[in-house]
């Protein structure tokens, strides 16, 4: 039976940005490594490259290839990988289906941690929990710093930051790399040598992100067997990064700005005093300034956060260093002795004409794709339909003129307004759910409509839940004979 899977990967795949989050942080504090993948075939890629992965956590419905299909091409291939099924519908038909084609066990969301610790136990063996490790990535080469002003001014202030030991809030769009420029600012830190700590607030519910900062004794709650160190304690004389700090529980907001003020807290259920010296960054998407004004953040701990604020630009104001950019990605992601992938004058024209919604991150899976398919051409056409799907609402509009004598009549005015509305809420919606990564009731929130109202609304423009054919389907119903 196997001791020690620290060092070991698991992948998971699932197309809900939540559960992957969620299911990350989870693993990661079981002690593994996690590989994420977004449908099935990114998962298969990731497997072909030689990515030392332990055992699978697979969505039954994921897009591209489903989670049976990739299941069957694994086994048809010989591999014995463990397979971890996991489904918001559970039916003794879909759990039968499943293990007839090779899972090892199957799991219903919400996924708990105990069922998925449990799972993970049967199958490989019981791990021993580790503190994370101590990240100290080379200071001269582990962030990209482009040509553009806003980046030079943002090296700068970093390499001024990075010697003292105040709190740094981190802003910036999705996938920009708030994280990875977290890591560099410690690099250069006194505290380099020393933990350094990351927790996702948005991943976990706000119970579970309390027990991971704080810790637990023995009979806090139900399934505390034993005394577990928060993350707090563990980055003691390190570095704490609280990502996406905006979607933090209020309520637990106090007691990690009591935390701040203090250096000293409490485990749940404890009475003992912890003193801690932890430095402090923050990172988040949101716009701070507004959620405290709509009464979702504090505003002393937003001040207490902001000593210094770093803000990182999208990719989309970066032109110059996009090109640039690539090159660094296809260099870091190549196997020692591969040849890198050529940059094509094609290629480099999309890739200078695509908007990038998901930024470096979006950026750095095209180059993994390139990579593994080393076909420039291939990514060139694939990105204008990116290009076409990310447009924000009202950058289209729709051409009803005729383009020849010999063309249709144009419709009546009044059908030409319907299709031209038809065709503005489909831009609006597919807008909202690519800015969320097409999650609905995110999306709803951004749209300001009820989450049944978009689902109607996605349903009569015929939009799916898939970000491909969902496009092409909405467009087909945008400019054909919609709905009335």
């Amino acid at each position: 039976m196997r001791t020690n899977v620290s060092d070991e990967i698991i992948l998971v795949v699932d197309d809900e940005p939540e559960v992957r989050g969620y299911l990350e942080t989870a693993l990661r504090c079981e002690g593994y490594g996690v590989e994420i993948a977004e449908d099935g075939e990114e998962a298969l890629n990731i497997l072909k490259i030689g990515v030392p992965v332990c055992a699978l956590l697979l969505d039954m419905t994921i897009p591209k290839l489903d989670g049976l299909q990739v299941l069957r091409e694994l086994r048809n291939s010989g591999r014995n990988l463990p397979v971890i099924m996991i489904s918001g519908s559970v039916s003794s038909g879909i759990i039968v289906e499943a293990m007839r084609s090779g899972a090892d066990d199957f799991l219903a969301k919400p996924i708990s941690q105990e069922s998925l610790r449990r799972s993970l136990t049967n199958i490989l063996g019981t791990p021993v929990i580790k503190p994370p490790k101590v990240t100290v990535p080379a200071p001269s080469t582990v962030l990209f710093f482009g040509s553009s002003p806003s980046l030079r001014v943002l090296q700068n202030v970093v390499t001024m930051v990075a010697k003292s030991e105040t709190p740094v809030l981190i802003q910036g769009e999705t996938g920009t790399g708030k994280e990875v420029l977290a890591r560099y600012l410690n690099s250069l830190s006194p505290r380099s040598q020393q933990p350094f700590i990351k927790l996702n607030c948005a991943a976990l519910p706000s119970e579970l992100v309390e027990s991971e900062l704080f810790g637990y004794e023995r009979g806090a709650f139900t399934g505390a067997y034993q005394r577990k160190p928060g993350m707090f304690e563990l980055a003691d004389r390190g570095t704490l990064l609280l990502d996406e700090i905006g979607d933090m529980d209020v309520k637990l907001q106090a007691k990690l700005l009591q935390v701040l003020q203090d250096h000293e807290f409490q485990r749940l259920g404890g009475k003992e005093t912890v003193r801690v010296d932890v430095r402090v960054i923050a990172a988040t998407h949101n716009d701070l300034e507004k959620s405290i004004v709509a009464g979702n953040f504090r505003q002393d701990l937003y001040y207490r956060l902001n000593v210094v604020s770093l803000f990182v630009p999208p990719l989309r104001e970066l032109r110059e260093d996009i090109v640039p950019l690539t090159q660094f990605l296809l260099k870091k992601h190549s196997a020692d002795g591969e040849s890198i992938p050529e940059i094509t004058p094609t290629l480099k024209e999309a890739l200078l004409r695509h908007d990038w919604p998901g930024n470096i991150r979006e950026l750095e899976n095209v180059v993994r794709k390139l990579i593994v398919f080393r076909d420039p051409d291939l990514i060139a056409r694939d990105l204008p339909s990116r290009h076409t799907r990310t447009t924000l609402p009202g950058a289209q509009s729709l051409d009803i003129r005729t383009k020849s004598d010999t063309s249709p009549p144009s419709p009546p005015i009044l059908e030409q307004v319907t299709l031209a509305k038809h065709q503005f809420e489909t831009d609006a919606i597919l807008a909202a759910l690519n800015t969320t990564r097409w999650n609905r009731k995110k999306a709803a929130v951004l749209l300001k409509i009820d989450y049944k109202a978009l689902l109607y609304k996605m349903k009569r423009l015929g939009i799916n839940g898939d970000s491909n054919s969902g496009y092409d389907q909405a467009r087909a119903a945008g400019s054909g004979n919609g709905p009335g």
